[in-house]
């Protein structure tokens, strides 16, 4: 996936969610709710530092806060999420989601259980994907029953803490 992508994140989402809730069904019926959620968790997590790797080699090492903001706009692409941003500069980023259709989609499938996992549990991993010194801080999100997701990032000039 690229920036010039001409299919919405969001349906991407739904197409792999139509795909991906077959293959949860099946390992929950041979090897239980706990594992199939690792596995699913797994996965999704590989596939996003893929991803990311794309926007990097796209975008340039080092393109910092300003380079991930540059890249929001896929996913609230048709309305997929409403969001207000209260804080943007070249060292943090701020915003609110306040509906999700990501979430919508996902109970609307039936993998309410697993939207987080499909979705919510990219964002740390690709923002770090896009420039490493990246620090994302999220308290709560709508996929798992709040009624608003908030998202603070950081640029770490020094470098990622772990």
């Amino acid at each position: 996936m690229t920036m010039s992508t001409t299919i919405s994140i969001l349906e991407k989402r739904r197409i792999e969610a139509e795909i991906i809730k077959p293959i949860f069904d099946e390992l929950v019926a041979r090897f239980g709710k706990d594992e199939a959620k690792a596995v699913i968790a797994k996965a999704v997590r590989e596939n996003s530092i893929q991803q990311a790797g794309a926007f990097r080699a796209e975008l340039g090492e080092g393109s910092g806060i300003d380079g991930f903001y540059s890249t929001l706009h896929l996913w609230t692409m048709n309305g997929a999420l409403e969001i207000e941003v209260t804080q943007q500069s070249s060292t943090a980023l701020d915003y609110t989601v306040h509906r999700c259709r990501y979430a919508e989609m996902y109970r609307e499938l039936g993998l309410a259980e697993i939207g987080h996992l499909l979705s919510c549990q990219r964002d740390a991993v690709f923002c770090k994907g896009i420039d490493p010194r990246i620090e994302m801080e999220r308290t709560q999100t709508i996929m798992e029953g709040a009624d608003h997701c908030d998202f603070s990032y950081r640029l770490n000039e020094i470098g990622p803490s772990d």
